[in-house]
């Protein structure tokens, strides 16, 4: 995104106006930069007074469901706040589009950085250090899972009743639905997804713990910090909501990363040889929590299956024009390797 696009994104009047009515910093708004990420949406890192701030909105044009996003993101930093959860201190946000004409909110900034943006920095390389990098994600999920939903207002955040029960409808029905896409082969182009489905509706555990999920957790969401191996915090919360909380645990095991350092979709880590496995990570968890781990396999089934679908869709987008065509055939690629693992994984189980 150029400079010309995002001061079309971001007027820092009406926003330094705004934030003098929430006191938040004093004089103008300087050193205005973009910051960079796997997210279509806009970050702007800044300075006002004596303070830094990040602001999150959509991009220019994005579709409601997509500026819905914003402010539920907006709505779980806040009930995070006061937790033992490592997340983005949020210092407010809007929902009014008069502002900058989208939803959007300010938070801190991270003093960390992402493992999978590209080669780890030195003090990272070391093995001992990054066992403990991946436990400590370990951690925040386990911490995230303690917390109640209703005590920190999260109580109608989601449907927890029935979360299991609608997930594989809920995503075979995403994937039909990518057929509005011209040029898409269609369901046919992920073989072995039905047999993956009807496998997850035959085997569904009883749920765990209602809890927060934040969705879409690996290591790319993450922010190390810069002087040890603890985590600085989880990022982008877009696909937050209140269900069954081991799923996130599913996630991280579905996207975690093979003895070469890659994982799921665009996730690479350089160098990886002192990263625990993924069994390692979850006996870890299973170490520290009360909750029943005895189907975590149907849960990783769950995760791969829902994104090799979701992967799927950069590929329908791409087949259409809608997105770049070697993007798209990257993801096809990683969502025809993630139904093949939830086969093989089931193939085990038999």
């Amino acid at each position: 995104m150029t400079n010309e696009a995002w001061q079309s994104a971001v007027n820092v009047e009406r926003l330094a106006h705004w934030m003098d009515a929430q006191r938040l910093g004093r004089g103008p708004i300087t050193g205005a930069r973009l910051l960079t990420g796997g997210t279509q949406n806009i970050l702007l890192r800044f300075t006002r007074g004596a303070h830094e701030f990040v602001l999150r909105r959509p991009p220019l044009n994005a579709r409601p469901e997509v500026c819905a996003t914003i402010a539920r993101e907006a709505r779980v930093l806040a009930a995070l706040a006061g937790t033992e959860v490592p997340h983005p201190t949020l210092h407010a946000s809007c929902t009014d589009d008069d502002v900058l004409g989208a939803p959007f909110y300010l938070m801190a900034p991270i003093d960390g950085f992402n493992a999978s943006a590209g080669v780890l920095p030195e003090l990272h390389r070391d093995p001992a250090i990054q066992q403990r990098m991946g436990r400590s994600m370990v951690d925040a999920l386990l911490r995230l899972g303690e917390v109640d939903p209703q005590a920190v207002g999260l109580g109608d955040f989601g449907k927890p009743q029935g979360f299991l029960e609608r997930q594989v409808a809920r995503w075979r029905g995403q994937l039909e639905h990518y057929q509005v896409h011209a040029g898409w082969p269609g369901p046919s182009s992920l073989p072995g997804v039905t047999d993956v489905a009807q496998w997850l509706e035959a085997n569904r555990p009883a749920p765990s713990r209602t809890g927060i999920l934040h969705g879409d957790f690996h290591l790319a969401n993450v922010m190390f910090c810069t002087k040890s191996a603890e985590l600085a915090a989880i990022i982008d919360w877009e696909l937050a909501t209140v269900g069954d909380p081991l799923l996130d645990l599913g996630w991280l095991v579905a996207t975690w990363p093979d003895a070469s350092g890659q994982g799921a979709g665009t996730i690479r880590v350089t160098p990886w040889h002192g990263f625990a496995s993924a069994s390692e990570l979850v006996g870890y968890y299973r170490e520290r929590s009360t909750r029943e781990l005895s189907a975590i396999d149907w849960y990783v089934v769950l995760a791969r299956f829902k994104l090799g679908i979701l992967l799927e869709g950069s590929y329908a987008r791409a087949c259409a024009g809608q997105s770049p065509a070697g993007l798209g055939q990257r993801h096809h690629a990683s969502a025809l390797r993630l139904i093949e693992q939830a086969r093989e994984r089931i193939a085990q189980l038999a």
